[in-house]
C-alpha cells in the first residue's frame, strides 16, 4: 500500500495503488443501483407490464455496461501511469550512455 508520508512527497504516485479500491467501490455502487433499478422495474410491471419489462432489461444492461465501463476506465488510468514509468525508464537509460 502506501504510507502517510508519501502523500506529501512527489517521488511516487499513489493513484496506481488505490485505483483498485476505487474500482471495487464503483462496482459495488453499479450493482446497488442495478438492484434498485431491477426492483423499480418489477414494481413498474404492476402498472405497465411492457414498461416495467423495458425498465428491468435496461437496468440489467446498465449494470453490465457500468461494470465494463468502470473496468475500462480503471485500466486506462493504470495504462497512463505505466506509460509514465516506461518513459522514465527510457529517459534514465539515455542519461547513462
Amino acid at each position: 500500500m502506501f504510507e502517510f508520508r508519501e502523500l506529501f512527497q512527489w517521488d511516487r504516485f499513489i493513484t496506481p495503488t488505490i485505483i483498485k479500491t476505487f474500482y471495487w467501490l464503483v462496482i459495488v455502487l453499479v450493482i446497488l443501483f442495478g438492484i434498485a433499478g431491477i426492483f423499480s422495474g418489477l414494481a413498474a410491471m404492476a402498472i405497465s407490464p411492457f414498461g416495467g419489462f423495458i425498465a428491468l432489461l435496461s437496468s440489467i444492461a446498465g449494470v453490465i455496461v457500468g461494470i465494463m465501463f468502470s473496468r475500462i476506465a480503471a485500466e486506462f488510468i493504470l495504462i497512463v501511469f505505466r506509460i509514465n514509468e516506461h518513459l522514465g525508464a527510457i529517459r534514465d537509460q539515455g542519461h547513462t550512455h
